[in-house]
């Protein structure tokens, strides 16, 4: 009766520690990687940039680039274009405010980092420099929020 159990233990014992090595070893992995983090950021703010139902707006272009750029481009009619660019490095500070059906996403930098281009314009084409941009977004759950504040905050430690 002592050795049924012992073997029984025995057997327990060793299929557990399979299971765990080998849940440990294909089922987890260390994080995501830079391109998984690109990838995932791309579609999250693809999926909840919500520009204002402004009939002049023909078509936008929200992208975090490769080389930890974020780049909005919106081109209205008459082909006249708004062009927001900045290095993540350069970020500073991200804030939401809204609810998690709409709200607006503030990126903020320390000093006047964020390139502000106007094209086609009728009143002249404009460079300058700005400390912030909002952008207008929807379905902003405080977890996809922290997600993409994790996100950002890779890329900006990821260039320094």
């Amino acid at each position: 009766m002592k050795t049924s159990i012992l073997c029984l233990i025995k057997n327990i014992a060793v299929i557990t520690a399979i299971l765990a090595c080998s849940g440990f070893i294909y089922g987890f992995k260390p994080g995501m990687g830079e391109q998984e983090w690109l990838s995932w950021s791309n579609k999250c703010l693809a999926e909840s940039f919500n520009p204002p139902p402004d009939i002049k707006l023909k078509k936008w272009e929200l992208t975090l680039t490769n080389d930890y750029f974020l780049r909005l481009r919106k081109t209205y009619q008459h082909d006249r274009q708004e062009y927001f660019s900045f290095n993540l490095h350069r970020l500073s500070d991200i804030e939401y405010q809204g609810s998690d059906t709409t709200g607006t996403l503030k990126l903020s930098t320390l000093t006047d980092d964020i390139i502000v281009q106007t094209y086609e314009d009728p009143k002249g084409d404009l460079d300058s420099m700005a400390t912030t941009i909002n952008l207008p977004v929807k379905h902003m759950s405080p977890a996809r929020l922290d997600s993409l504040k994790i996100a950002l905050n890779y890329f900006k430690a990821k260039n320094l």
